[in-house]
């Protein structure tokens, strides 16, 4: 093994004896919110006369000269706390560009760039800089979270670039194996090899997220996603209306997205749909309709969303349709009613990951163009007054600024005191903090699903408005596999789960939601329900690479890629 070419950021510290000292300052006496951070920063540079001391140059000097940060003060230094509010560190990849089986209308077609994705895109534009090359993009990304404060002991690795399944398996497994050998900062022989190391390491890659098509959706496929490590699955299932399916090119039918749905949970995978409303040939009142089917009907009911609302761009089939006058792109008034309406029926077991594509406005040719949607909709009801009118704010008791949502995301934790970090207000001592897990209440929702049973299990406030903890069990739909029958036949499957709150590195202490033992007792009442209600001896837990020695831990022992354990 050996260490590979060091693609990290250089960064360079002004007055660094200066910063050393104010760091000294604040960790005796550690600011109570990020507003009474920013006063002391103030105070100290007008004194010291120097420029106020980034956040990031403090972490510098801490590492450099092996200074202790507390867990609060660490806290209040990160930069853009909303990229690890959730518990991870996520870290968005592109693959190169390869062939794409799809005729989609509506995706553009970038000479250097994968199907579907433009070049001006955030994650697309560092996959650019950085050749595509993964190893590159995964130490760069590493490297800025750090500068800016941020955890990265538990990476979550989504890896873009259209559909999954169809490039080379030869690129796939060095492609993966590269991603393992930059989070553990040492060059494996084989993906085997880097897995091992990572179990252990101090960047763990806890989740991998790959994203495919409905109709690839295979035992065979499913089986090698599992040995690279992967453990959600984002599907392009666009919308159930067969019609506007085959208008537009996609190239699938609902029966591929139920049968894909099924085989992906009864093998204990994750799964997001990507949604787009809007399409040609469909219409508001339609879009509602499947949109409410997704979320109702047993054959679907994905456990992640994104809602891609379609627009024009460059490059694209559906561009000449609407130079033509044939395609007129849904408004924005329509499209936020239709989002509120749709966000009043989710479920708390569902967790809507976005509501818009980060694709630039300038290179929008004709259609909704907010690229700060969830903020107008959760956050400014004046502009969304002008946007939906007054009667339909109070239809739907949109004044009250009581929050239609009860999906996972609106519920999280984390958010809860991000939207409290820049008050002035006690956030650890007796705050969020002081909510102990005795006033918790352990909540359990049943639903039939894929021809399952699933249970969600969650630790949350009293009021159910505040999520800590969740854990998807599922009793599988009965369906036997020829590969992993050792660990998937009669057995109850874990398919995730996940402490909410500011992420907390491996063997630190606790925080707002992460290591406080609520993981393990939501694991614990799974057993429970698997061997006294539903009669298994056996459960099953799709794991991450970089979450296995924590299921050690509960008796759990790697077989064929899951961790098990008799019950």
């Amino acid at each position: 093994m050996a260490k590979p070419k060091n693609f990290g950021i250089k960064q360079v510290v002004q007055y660094p004896k200066k910063v050393e000292k104010f760091l000294h300052e604040i960790c005796k006496d550690i600011p109570k919110s990020a507003k009474a951070m920013e006063k002391q920063k103030m105070a100290f540079s007008l004194k010291e006369k120097i420029p106020p001391i980034p956040g990031r140059d403090l972490i510098t000097i801490a590492e450099q000269r092996k200074i202790t940060i507390p867990q609060e003060l660490e806290i209040l230094l990160r930069k853009r706390a909303i990229r690890t509010i959730s518990g991870v560190s996520p870290i968005g990849i592109l693959t190169k560009p390869f062939p794409c089986p799809g005729r989609c209308v509506y995706c553009p077609t970038e000479t250097r760039m994968p199907k579907s994705y433009l070049a001006s895109q955030p994650a697309a534009a560092r996959a650019v800089r950085n050749k595509f090359h993964p190893y590159a993009q995964v130490k760069n990304r590493i490297t800025a979270l750090k500068q800016s404060g941020h955890p990265v002991s538990k990476l979550e690795l989504i890896i873009m670039g259209g559909t999954w399944s169809v490039l080379p398996k030869k690129y796939q497994s060095w492609y993966i194996k590269k991603c393992f050998d930059a989070a553990n900062e040492i060059s494996s022989k084989t993906l085997t090899q880097a897995q091992k190391i990572n179990e252990t390491a101090a960047q763990r890659i806890i989740g991998l997220t790959l994203e495919t098509r409905p109709d690839f959706i295979t035992e065979k496929e499913l089986v090698r996603m599992r040995h690279l490590g992967c453990t959600r699955v984002e599907l392009g299932v666009q919308t159930l209306d067969d019609e506007v399916q085959k208008f537009t090119k996609r190239g699938h039918t609902n029966k591929n997205v139920i049968q894909a749905t099924r085989l992906l949970k009864d093998f204990g995978f994750k799964i997001c749909y990507h949604l787009m409303p809007g399409l040609p040939g469909s219409t508001p009142e339609k879009d509602l309709e499947w949109m409410r089917e997704v979320i109702e009907n047993p054959d679907f009911q994905p456990d992640f969303i994104k809602l891609y609302p379609c627009v024009v761009l460059d490059n694209s089939e559906l561009k000449k349709w609407w130079e033509a006058g044939e395609f007129i792109p849904i408004s924005d008034k329509n499209l936020i009613k239709l989002i509120l309406q749709f966000k009043s029926f989710v479920p708390p077991w569902v967790r809507i990951m976005r509501l818009m594509r980060d694709i630039p406005a300038s290179d929008v040719q004709a259609g909704v163009k907010l690229s700060n949607l969830r903020q107008i909709i959760k956050e400014q009801p004046k502009k969304l007054e002008e946007i939906v009118g007054n009667k339909f704010m109070k239809e739907n008791n949109l004044y009250s600024g009581e929050w239609l949502c009860d999906c996972i995301r609106c519920r999280e934790i984390g958010f809860a005191f991000l939207d409290n970090s820049n008050k002035e207000v006690p956030l650890f001592e007796g705050g969020f903090r002081g909510l102990n897990n005795n006033k918790l209440v352990l909540k359990r929702r049943d639903y039939e699903a894929n021809s399952g049973k699933e249970v969600f299990l969650s630790f949350e406030s009293p009021d159910e408005k505040t999520l800590f903890a969740l854990l998807r069990l599922r009793k599988p739909s009965g369906q036997e596999f020829s590969a992993f029958s050792s660990v998937l036949h009669n057995a109850a499957l874990i398919r995730e789960v996940h402490s909410y709150g500011h992420e907390i590195s491996v063997g630190k202490g606790s925080g707002i939601g992460q290591h406080r033992g609520l993981g393990k007792k939501l694991i614990f009442e799974a057993e429970r329900i698997a061997r006294e209600e539903w009669g298994l001896k056996k459960i099953t837990i799709i794991s991450g690479i970089g979450t296995r020695e924590y299921y050690r831990k509960l008796g759990y022992g790697l077989r064929a890629t899951y961790m098990t354990k008799k019950i």
